[in-house]
């Protein structure tokens, strides 16, 4: 039988690492958008004033947003797309940017074709599957 001192001892315990997780959960939530096909030609530039009203709202510190870019939506990453100046000013505010491969041989792009700020990953659904794996909530604006 526990003594009142060892069940109060044990209590604090379990309370303050409950604490530690939950004060960890809450620093940083992890997202991640999918970038691929749309009918609407600004529809990828909406999404990256999306965005960063975001992070302007939620904070930049709570926020670990990852943008996936596949199928059409490969284009939106390119130096020469209207979304150029954005995504560097969102990769500046901590936005992680990743191309697809695949992508960019069916659309005849190389690395050449995209800003310093742009990573390059073998496969776009695989990794939005990874991401989700791993944690990461998935936001299609």
């Amino acid at each position: 039988m526990k003594t009142l001192f060892q069940s109060l001892f044990l209590l604090c315990i379990s309370v303050s690492s409950f604490s530690a997780f939950a004060a960890t959960a809450k620093d940083t939530h992890q997202i991640v958008v999918q970038l691929t096909r749309s009918s609407d030609n600004y529809a990828h530039m909406k999404t990256f004033f999306q965005i960063d009203k975001v992070l302007s709202e939620i904070g930049e510190n709570k926020l670990k947003i990852v943008v996936v870019a596949y199928e059409d939506g490969i284009h939106a990453l390119t130096q020469n797309s209207r979304a150029a100046q954005m995504l560097t000013k969102l990769a500046n505010r901590g936005v992680s940017f990743k191309a697809c491969k695949i992508s960019m041989n069916a659309w005849d792009l190389t690395e050449d074709d995209f800003p310093l700020e742009v990573e390059f990953i073998a496969a776009g659904a695989p990794e939005m599957i990874r991401r989700q794996l791993a944690g990461y909530k998935y936001w299609k604006p």
